[in-house]
């Protein structure tokens, strides 16, 4: 950790010796140089918030979101400043100009809100505001770049320097202030957490809050001038490379508000497998036992999916999804079960024509879990849920016949009026001293199995 805040002091200490040394600070007017300088900055920045929005939407996790809008809004108005670089494209244009600093004071803005650890009331009202952030984001953007374009006062002729001065000292400070919330606020989630990912973040926050100062004092196409260039983009660099040596399933786990990471589910867990599966696999070449999954699994994910569950994981014959993992769907429990009979029914139609396929057997069980990252720090992790919720699940499979659905009374309780299933003798399951109670599910009102 030294060593990352003794780095971190570094670019301010390099430009106040070449401030200091005005043989140094020599002129370097190179257009081409810092038209592709400023892209790649904005290249990169797309990508990580593309990627970082991406996690956000799969985990609801509101961090993730606005960390993703600050990299955005670097990255558009990045794009819009490499447009004024002289004899490149547009050239110079006051609109232009100022594009940088606005866009890190927008984006300084989402990264300090970023590091707040919202409770689970605010997160969702983040996540609902989604929408209107991401398109008042857009409206900005494309408000600028066609201001800038028609020349509108004020931003209808370049600044003088005493303007363009007084504009980035404003944007300066403002941003300077933002970013160090925000290092400071990704520092002390490094310090609960002790994950080096989090204060790489910081890191490059405090890289950005430098960047702030040497674009408002600097002087234009001095080697002084060019570091904010370099800060920019070795600040979004560094998040990707960290970023990219990370477990790719839950990348930017590090980053996860508290109740992402670790938090209390009401969910419903359906689990199937292929009775016999052992068996068959003995007597047929593994190509064919491939095909076979592979034309099972192939139509009953995308139901899944639609019926409302995420699908954790496929292991070997086995399907495991989760509804309400992310707290929205409260009718989780009939969800599941309808999507128990749909997978019936549909793996009954593709057995129709393969007799000697095996078939599925469906258990589907509700109650609290711990949705929670699980997993070594630097090798596998994935969000999964924890608990005897899921166990039972598992329980209530191995329990059913091939082509029923087996539930728990927890599940069976909370389907509606109309639901019919009949009960089955009290289970003995593994690991539970007392018997437990269950019931093959046969329909739902409401229910088409026509697929």
């Amino acid at each position: 950790m030294k060593l990352w805040i003794a780095a971190a002091f570094v670019p301010a200490v390099l430009w106040v010796v070449v401030l200091a040394k005005p043989s140094v600070d020599e002129r370097w007017e190179n257009h081409p140089a810092h038209f592709w300088l400023v892209l790649a900055a904005a290249l990169a920045s797309v990508g990580l918030g593309y990627a970082v929005l991406t996690a956000a939407r799969r985990r609801r996790d509101a961090r993730l979101l606005l960390i993703s809008l600050a990299f955005l809004a670097s990255a558009a108005f990045l794009g819009l400043h490499a447009l004024a670089t002289p004899g490149v494209l547009v050239g110079k244009n006051a609109g232009f100009e100022l594009a940088t600093p606005v866009g890190l004071v927008v984006a300084a803005a989402f990264a300090a809100a970023s590091s707040i650890e919202f409770s689970a009331r605010g997160a969702e009202r983040v996540l609902r505001a989604a929408p209107v952030l991401l398109g008042a984001l857009a409206t900005l953007v494309a408000a600028w770049a066609v201001v800038s374009l028609t020349s509108v006062p004020p931003l209808d002729h370049p600044l003088a320097a005493e303007q363009l001065d007084g504009w980035q000292i404003a944007l300066a400070v403002a941003g300077v202030a933002l970013y160090a919330a925000a290092a400071i606020g990704y520092f002390l989630l490094y310090h609960r957490r002790h994950d080096q990912f989090a204060l790489a973040v910081a890191f490059a926050f405090g890289l950005l809050a430098q960047a702030m100062v040497v674009i408002a004092w600097a002087r234009n196409w001095q080697i002084s001038w060019w570091e904010w260039h370099a800060l920019m983009l070795a600040a979004f660099v560094l998040i990707a490379a960290i970023a990219r040596r990370e477990w790719y399933e839950e990348r930017f786990s590090a980053l996860y508000l508290d109740r992402t990471l670790a938090g209390a589910r009401d969910v419903s867990v359906l689990l199937a497998d292929l009775s016999g599966f052992t068996a068959y696999s003995e007597h047929h070449e593994p190509g064919r036992v491939a095909a076979m999954l592979n034309t099972y699994f192939e139509a009953i994910v995308p139901l899944l999916e639609a019926s409302g569950g995420e699908v954790h994981q496929i292991v070997g014959d086995e399907v495991m999804a989760i509804f309400n993992k992310q707290g929205d769907t409260p009718d989780h429990p009939e969800r599941a079960a309808r999507a128990a009979l749909l997978l019936q029914a549909e793996a009954e139609q593709i057995a129709a024509a393969h007799p000697q396929w095996p078939r599925f057997r469906t258990g589907v069980n509700s109650g609290d879990v711990v949705a929670a990252v699980v997993g070594g720090s630097r090798g596998h992790r994935k969000h999964g849920v924890v608990g005897d919720t899921v166990n039972l699940a598992a329980r209530l499979e191995a329990a059913a016949r091939p082509g029923t659905v087996v539930i728990g009374e927890a599940t069976y309780r909370r389907l509606p009026a109309g639901a019919v299933a009949e009960r089955v003798p009290p289970l003995q399951v593994k690991g539970k001293r007392e018997s437990v109670d269950a019931y093959v599910l046969l329909t739902l009102p409401g229910a088409d199995l026509s697929r």
